[in-house]
């Protein structure tokens, strides 16, 4: 289930003319979503929506709240308050059927160092397809996925660069063809060809299949590439929203970066 977008005033005040009345399929909406460690809020009721096939990316530093609101959203952690809802489905009140919807594939991720790649692709599909026919045809959408691995899907992953496992990462992600993919950091640590090779994957899945996506970066010179619209977070308080262009155009910027300092400057108290 789909519905149309209503922008938020948030948006609205970005955007102008530009989106406000433009209506698009809603894949994601999170309506002022919070969560606390104890004393310490980490995220501070944040709001935004992903439309389908979009490219969305939270951007700001380490600490910021980026994964926790990934994980949030992901099911991982509960939401203190506030409501989000993935095609319809209340990620809180029904988190078993948002997962079936969803792929998450953090940071810190790995994958089995004694496995062959093509072999690690067959396990991962057999734990998350419904049926044997859905798995393979998983497998095989994988593959074409990470076809630029070529033979070497066929080695033991121990043998793989970390541009390699990225990728393999990556093709398992998306295997099952989510209604969304989460992705923390999907290139970091990665060199310059990797990370380009990564991105242009991300670009092409979500305009050739239509899958949406929310990545979380804190490089935002990447973002302003990879990504449709952007959200730059702090504190765990989202201070800005829209398109790269627009966000640069608002604060009078030349890049994200510079956005992202005058954005949460002029809201520090």
């Amino acid at each position: 289930m789909t519905r149309k977008k209503n922008c938020s005033i948030l948006e609205n005040d970005i955007y102008g003319s530009e989106k406000g009345e433009k209506q698009m399929a809603v894949i994601l909406e999170v309506r002022d979503i919070t969560k606390s460690y104890g004393n310490k809020a980490a995220v501070r009721g944040i709001s935004f929506e992903i439309e389908e096939g979009e490219i969305f990316a939270l951007i700001g530093p380490n600490g910021a709240g980026k994964t926790t609101t990934l994980r949030m959203i992901s099911t991982l952690l509960t939401i203190d308050s506030g409501f989000a809802a993935l095609d319809g489905i209340d990620v809180k009140k029904e988190p078993a059927k948002v997962r079936q919807h969803l792929t998450y594939l953090p940071d810190e991720a790995g994958a089995y160092k004694n496995m062959r790649g093509v072999d690690y692709l067959k396990f991962m599909a057999s734990l998350c397809a419904p049926s044997a026919a859905e798995a393979s045809r998983a497998v095989e959408y994988a593959l074409e996925v990470c076809s630029s691995l070529g033979d070497a899907v066929g080695d033991k992953i121990g043998s793989y660069s970390k541009g390699m496992v990225r990728k393999l990462l990556i093709a398992r992600a998306v295997m099952t063809k989510p209604r969304l993919a989460i992705l923390d950091e999907p290139t970091s640590g990665l060199d310059i060809l990797n990370a380009l090779e990564i991105r242009k994957l991300i670009k092409g899945l979500a305009k050739s299949e239509g899958m949406s996506f929310l990545i979380s970066s804190h490089n935002m010179l990447e973002i302003d590439f990879l990504s449709d619209r952007v959200g730059i977070i702090d504190r765990g308080v989202l201070y800005a929203l829209g398109t790269s262009q627009s966000l640069k155009e608002k604060y009078t910027a030349a890049n994200l970066e510079e956005v992202f300092e005058v954005a949460t400057g002029e809201n520090k108290n």
